[in-house]
């Protein structure tokens, strides 16, 4: 008898350079954060195990670079991914304007395309004072891509752990994952 089913998720996180997916991902992983910014080049991965009912998850989380210049890169790590993180800096509306053109891109890369495709969308840096993209704003453009939205702060911890969780349980039940966990599953002999 096997009490819990054992899956692996790759994620991406994507988004405009600076607006917080390293410090996301390590709020997430390590519970840390970092006040020094450093620039991602290409991508990083971190991991991390969670249980969602009756399943043990491995998340691989794919932190990727957001300069222009590494995007062609960067977009090849999307191949075989399960579902997105989009993340924006409530603080820049240049980060949320460039949110169409990621989601394309995202949506462009992954093998095979589909519809289902699970992705949230995180408002980060919802800790600082000088915000330029409303709330309602960023809940419309959610709303017509039905994309669940998150207003987080990675450096005071606020909804990073619900917003992770809220995609990998988006991500474990589609039924392409279905399929892929039941053909891993299948011995060779």
């Amino acid at each position: 008898m096997n009490p819990r089913k054992k899956v692996d998720l790759k994620l991406i996180i994507v988004g405009a350079i600076g607006v917080g997916k390293t410090s996301l991902l390590h709020q997430y992983v390590h519970k840390t954060f970092y006040e020094e910014y450093q620039t991602t080049l290409g991508a990083s991965i971190l991991s991390k195990i969670i249980i969602l009912g009756d399943t043990t998850l491995k998340l691989q989380i794919w932190d990727t670079g957001g300069q222009e210049r590494f995007r062609s890169m960067v977009s090849t790590f999307y191949k075989g991914s399960d579902g997105c993180v989009l993340a924006f800096d409530v603080t820049d509306l240049e980060s949320f304007e460039a949110l169409d053109i990621w989601r394309g891109d995202v949506l462009a890369k992954i093998v095979p395309m589909e519809q289902s495709y699970p992705m949230v969308l995180l408002g980060n840096k919802i800790d600082l004072a000088d915000r330029k993209v409303p709330q309602e704003v960023a809940q419309g453009w959610c709303r017509e891509k039905d994309i669940p939205y998150f207003e987080v702060s990675a450096k005071n911890d606020i909804n990073v752990v619900q917003a992770f969780e809220m995609l990998a349980s988006r991500a474990l039940s589609r039924p392409s994952l279905s399929r892929k966990r039941e053909s891993s599953e299948v011995s060779i002999s």
